[in-house]
């Protein structure tokens, strides 16, 4: 496995707004059935990611994604419990299924038993309409729904008292107290343009999935622009990529690893997902994230594929320092 790096400070490309581009800090998803194979089996693999120098540890969310599921705040909660210093990063918690206060009174207590850790990303949802629909929210409202969890969160997690009538929640003076010592930072994912803007007005950042290094440029710009239509002071800058790939000693091996698990998680063929999954060695699978680092991503959450766990961590530590030097 080659040590060359993708960028360097002398030789960094320059972000979509014409700065230099910071080292992007790189993620993994932890196995999805990591916690149900023990605390010790759970605890040495996440020893094993911090030994690494991977910066995060990814969590996803469903309430019943074709009946199936794990809440992303429970799995957060282990994850930060069983390591003492690796973040946490929900990518993403489907926030509209959810009442925001009782939200926020579970990210108040992740603040206190994990200060610092938690970066929660979260979503809309909707690749099964019908895990939205038997949580009681009308799929066509989520969007909607999100706009004022975010709001009513956002306020909770200052421990200020909150009073708000909206369409789909009515509070008077509710608190969440201890507030968190330290901002939990909130990664609004989506694919839409509406996504990216709701991410300028309640966000802390974006997080993108799906899309070409151009058009997540243009959605760094939409949000900076946004952000400045609605007269924020402190603009979104964490914008971040999801991304499943393959890694292994050789392209061929890495999609064997990748393809099966991508159509057995989606049931589609893996050709629809093709052109934004990389697969290969760490060398081809950072030069093909090199691009979205120019245009404005900050941080990569991957979803690993590799013919074990060992290659898919060092896999992923060979990526970011591919990517660039801390």
């Amino acid at each position: 496995m080659s040590s060359r790096a993708v960028t360097s400070p002398a030789t960094a490309p320059a972000d979509a707004g014409g700065r230099a581009a910071a080292s992007a800090r790189v993620g993994m998803f932890a196995p999805f059935d990591l916690l149900e194979q023990g605390p010790e089996t759970a605890r040495a693999f996440l020893a094993q990611v911090g030994k690494a120098g991977i910066d995060h540890v990814c969590c996803g969310d469903h309430v019943s994604f074709a009946g199936a599921g794990f809440d992303g705040l429970v799995q957060a909660t282990a994850l930060a419990m069983l390591h003492p210093t690796l973040p946490i990063y929900s990518g993403v918690y489907l926030l509209p299924l959810r009442h925001p206060v009782l939200v926020a009174r579970q990210l108040a207590d992740i603040g206190r038993l994990a200060p610092g850790r938690l970066i929660f990303g979260v979503g809309i949802g909707g690749e099964d309409r019908h895990e939205v629909a038997i949580c009681g929210v009308d799929p066509a409202t989520r969007g909607l729904r999100m706009d004022e969890c975010l709001t009513i969160v956002r306020q909770l997690l200052t421990g200020k008292a909150v009073t708000f009538h909206g369409r789909f929640f009515d509070l008077d003076e509710a608190i969440i107290a201890p507030a968190p010592a330290d901002a939990i930072p909130i990664i609004i994912g989506g694919r839409s343009d509406v996504a990216i803007r709701r991410a300028a007005r309640l966000g802390d950042g974006w997080l993108g999935i799906w899309n070409s290094p151009r058009r997540f440029a243009a959605a760094v710009e939409m949000a900076a622009g946004e952000a400045a239509r609605t007269g924020r002071p402190d603009p979104p800058d964490r914008h971040a990529m999801q991304v499943w790939c393959g890694l292994a000693d050789s392209k061929e091996a890495a999609r064997a690893c990748l393809a099966p698990a991508m159509e057995a998680f989606y049931q589609l063929p893996f050709e629809r997902f093709e052109r934004y999954c990389p697969h290969g060695t760490a060398d081809e699978v950072a030069e093909f994230l090199a691009p979205y680092a120019a245009a404005g991503c900050t941080e990569f959450n991957l979803i690993p594929q590799s013919p074990d766990h060992d290659q898919a961590i060092a896999g992923t530590a060979a990526v970011k320092r591919l990517l660039g030097p801390t």
